[in-house]
């Protein structure tokens, strides 16, 4: 009897994605296809750490044990690819190649198989072969430079532009996209997912508003990166933070009324010159309330407000509640899949793996569901 079992209801239900273990990006993209109903098996080594209930990342998928250079577990792997919908990998370019496994030799058993490849420099480029992490990849796009206060040195914005906006989420777009054309083609391609590409990509709108001359090349100086003294955070009188992204002259006055703010300030928002008075004048206000007072004062309202909270009080904000953006699964606190569908809900499968299974167990699974 097969231990292996799939019972998501997802819109990605039916859909079987071959992980092959890395780290960043790749693993995010596949706990994201898991949430969605896709069914992953994860490749990884043997020896490798399971049980885990902590990795939230991990979760969703099984894992089989296997040594991609041992020739008998090789067939294995290839085994599970004839059958796949997806393959994920997150190799430096050539990689797969050497271990058997490129695009070529895995399209001669499936040609129906969309080939993700999730690399920071992209399979081609002077850069291509370079070892790298998130903020190298940031950096080269133009994004880091934008990110941090004036005259001051550039903050990595965690691991959220690179590895998962820029490659985590860039990836899932195209290997769903062709997961959809080869629906219709009956033939499956290679998406070449770089971090690089993908930052990019996100950093359209800045690239148009520099071609417009409205963007300056110099940090904390724009309306979106803290320039502008209604779209940033202040410091409370608790020491705490709440911010503030009043951009629409009725948001920003209805902030203003609210804050007390002199007349003659409140028509001046798009001066650019008289946005250090006006950045002074709301730290000053910010600095007379403790947090949880602003809250009751603007929370709720067109001010456009929020209080700043780290990571546990996410968890226990009342909206983030009412949403459910939080599940606990085996006493571990998880962030919750998104999107929301109204007919083929997206969930967590289950906690990260505790033990592998065999591959037999996998394809006699499969076996049934066809």
């Amino acid at each position: 009897m097969s231990n292996v079992s799939s019972s998501s209801a997802g819109p990605l239900a039916g859909v079987r994605v071959i992980e092959f273990s890395g780290i960043g990006p790749g693993p995010f993209a596949c706990m994201l296809l898991s949430d969605l109903g896709a069914e992953v098996i994860r490749v990884d080594r043997p020896g490798a750490r399971l049980g885990d209930r902590l990795d939230i990342v991990g979760r969703g998928r099984k894992t089989v044990l296997l040594d991609l250079k041992n020739a008998d577990h090789k067939t294995q792997v290839m085994d599970l690819l004839a059958q796949a919908d997806v393959l994920v990998e997150g190799f430096r370019p050539g990689v797969m190649e050497r271990l058997g496994f490129g695009p070529d030799a895995v399209a001669e058993r499936n040609p129906k198989l969309v080939y993700g490849r999730m690399t920071g420099w992209g399979q081609e480029g002077p850069l291509a072969q370079a070892a790298g992490h998130d903020i190298n990849y940031v950096a080269i796009s133009g994004a880091l430079a934008a990110i941090g206060e004036k005259d001051r040195s550039s903050v990595p914005p965690l691991n959220l532009v690179g590895d998962y906006g820029g490659g985590s989420l860039y990836l899932v777009v195209g290997l769903l996209a062709a997961v959809l054309e080869a629906r219709s083609s009956g033939r499956g391609q290679v998406v070449d997912a770089a971090i690089c590409d993908g930052v990019v990509s996100l950093m359209t709108l800045f690239q148009t508003q520099r071609l417009r001359g409205t963007y300056q090349e110099m940090r904390g100086t724009n309306m979106l990166d803290g320039g502008a003294p209604y779209y940033r955070a202040y410091e409370t009188a608790d020491g705490r933070q709440v911010s503030v992204g009043a951009i629409e002259p009725k948001f920003f006055d209805l902030l203003c009324e609210k804050l007390g703010v002199p007349e003659e300030l409140r028509k001046a928002q798009n001066d650019r010159s008289r946005w250090p008075e006006m950045a002074d004048t709301l730290a000053q206000i910010f600095c007379m309330r403790t947090q949880a007072e602003w809250c009751e004062l603007l929370e709720g309202s067109d001010a456009c407000f929020a209080p700043v909270l780290t990571l546990s009080e996410a968890a226990q904000h009342p909206h983030l509640r009412a949403r459910s953006v939080f599940e606990e699964l085996d006493g571990v606190m998880h962030t919750a899949p998104a999107p929301r569908f109204s007919r083929t809900p997206a969930r967590i499968q289950w906690a990260a793996p505790k033990q592998a299974v065999a591959v037999s167990d996998v394809l006699e699974h499969w076996s049934r569901q066809s």
